[in-house]
């Protein structure tokens, strides 16, 4: 792990981002590799806020990873400031290399310097190798998420 570089995002990642994000039955239906103009503008408005970090792990000039951390200010549990992990993607061929469990202690060392009291994900009910991985690092499933699609 240590030629590994965890770095923010740029608009020249964004062809090798999306594809990892296409590159599992969930994401094949959803994302659109040929259409990159969509993730361009959101990169781009993504880094504009202080309060997002889209980061791209990098191995030998190539991207092998990438996830989202949101910072939240909020007002329950005592005006606690949480962030919320999303979008995490390893490249096929890294799984198993420990990269997810670097991204994840990376994003929890963050928050942590970030003030958050919480940190929080989802993960598509589907994904139960996710889960035990969530879990082994020690994210309880505590709640039941829902989505509205609008």
């Amino acid at each position: 792990m240590g030629d590994l570089e965890i770095r923010p995002a740029v608009a020249d990642d964004i062809p090798a981002i999306v594809a990892m994000l296409a590159d599992d039955p969930l994401g094949s239906q959803r994302e659109s590799p040929d259409d990159l103009t969509p993730y361009l503008a959101a990169l781009e408005r993504l880094s504009k806020d202080p309060n997002q970090h889209v980061v791209v792990a990098v191995r030998e000039s190539r991207v092998v990873g990438t996830l989202q951390l949101t910072i939240v200010p909020g007002l329950s549990r005592k005006g606690a400031t949480r962030s919320i992990i999303e979008a995490v993607r390893v490249h096929a061929d890294e799984r198993g290399s420990g990269l997810g469990t670097r991204f994840i202690e990376w994003a929890v060392d963050l928050s942590r310097s970030e003030g958050c009291q919480l940190v929080q994900l989802t993960s598509d009910a589907t994904r139960t190798d996710a889960h035990r991985f969530y879990e082994r690092l020690g994210f309880t499933a505590s709640h039941v998420g829902f989505k509205l699609q609008l």
